[in-house]
C-alpha cells in the first residue's frame, strides 16, 4: 500500500514560484511510478508530470513543460514539483499520485498523464492559489 502526503501549497503572486513536496511510503522510485496531477477551475483532473527511476527523466504535460519541473530525492522517498511563472489559471488542487508499476516505455508514462485514473494511490492534495 503506497501512501503519499503533499505539502507546500499556498498563496502565490502572479509570476511567482512555488515548490511542492510529496513524501511517499510503501515503495521505492525504482519500482513505482510517481506523478503530479492537478485540478484547476472548470477542468477535469489533469496530468502535470510523472516519473520513475526506470526511465530517469520525468515526463510532462506539453502545456506545462518549461514552467514546471519535477525532481526526486530517492534517499528521502520524496518528489518535488517546482512551479515557475505562475498564472491565475494555475490555481487549483495539486495531487501527488503513484502506481506500483514502472516500465521502460515512454508511452506508458505519456498514457498516465492523459489518463490519471491509471494512478492507483493518491494523496489528499495541496491547494495552490495564484493571485492576479
Amino acid at each position: 500500500q503506497l501512501q503519499l502526503v503533499e505539502s507546500g501549497g499556498g498563496l502565490v503572486q502572479f509570476g511567482g514560484s512555488c515548490r511542492l513536496s510529496c513524501v511517499f511510503s510503501g515503495g521505492t522510485l525504482d519500482t513505482i511510478t510517481v506523478g503530479w496531477f492537478r485540478q484547476v477551475s472548470g477542468k477535469e483532473r489533469e496530468g502535470v508530470s510523472v516519473m520513475s527511476e526506470r526511465v530517469g527523466q520525468p515526463y510532462y504535460a506539453d502545456s506545462l513543460k518549461g514552467r514546471f519541473t519535477m525532481s526526486a530525492n530517492s534517499a528521502n522517498n520524496t518528489v518535488y514539483l517546482e512551479m515557475n511563472s505562475l498564472r491565475p489559471e494555475d490555481t487549483g488542487f495539486y495531487y501527488c499520485a503513484a502506481t506500483s508499476s514502472a516500465y521502460y516505455s515512454g508511452s506508458y508514462y505519456r498514457g498516465l498523464l492523459l489518463h490519471p485514473n491509471g494512478m492507483r494511490f493518491w494523496g489528499k492534495g495541496t491547494l495552490v492559489i495564484v493571485s492576479s
